[in-house]
């Protein structure tokens, strides 16, 4: 190939590059997802006990689902691009470099995941998560509850909210899985 040439290498680099920018965009949106979170509970919060109406607090789940599954779903795709960097485009990357040596490409991707406290910032993550998301909305439920203030559809509506929440919840634990090989479902 020329020296103008685009080699194997040039590509991967190219989609490593690629990648990592949509990781790097990954991370800042779901991150901001908690502080959207904070503030419509606050508002929500607000509303209600300055209208001194419990009904609004039904707000509070269907919101908190959507923003929590999307706060997931980023959250996976984040993880899933690391995997993606560390088990295939790696590997390939090394061997287009055929050093001959053992030779080993993006070791941050790898290193830093060999913190010994790695294991417990994921469980106080996944508290954290199901806290904004969850605790907060079946809160709200509880609160409209304990009010009486609703009626037969009032109450039906938010036991179909509390299960959406549950079922968050479980989804917020079942992807918070220990380091190694990405778990899809066949």
């Amino acid at each position: 190939m020329s020296e103008q040439g685009v080699t194997v290498g040039h590509l991967l680099l190219a989609e490593y590059q690629t990648v990592k920018d949509e990781q790097k965009t990954r991370i800042g949106f779901r991150d901001n997802l908690l502080y959207v979170t904070l503030a419509v509970v606050a508002a929500v919060i607000a509303a209600a006990a300055q209208a001194k109406e419990p009904a609004m607090l039904l707000a509070l789940p269907p919101v908190c689902v959507v923003l929590g599954w999307t706060y997931l779903v980023n959250d996976e795709k984040i993880s899933a691009i690391g995997l993606y960097v560390r088990d295939e485009l790696g590997p390939r990357l090394a061997q287009a470099a055929a050093s001959g040596t053992d030779f080993s490409t993006f070791g941050w991707e790898s290193f830093h995941r060999r913190d010994a406290r790695r294991r417990s910032r994921k469980a106080i993550q996944c508290v954290v998560d199901l806290v904004a998301f969850c605790a907060v909305p079946l809160a709200a439920l509880v609160v409209f509850w304990v009010s009486g203030d609703g009626g037969g559809l009032m109450l039906g509506l938010s036991l179909v909210e509390a299960l959406a929440v549950c079922g968050l919840g479980v989804q917020v634990v079942l992807y918070t899985r220990p380091a190694g090989p990405a778990l899809t479902p066949a």
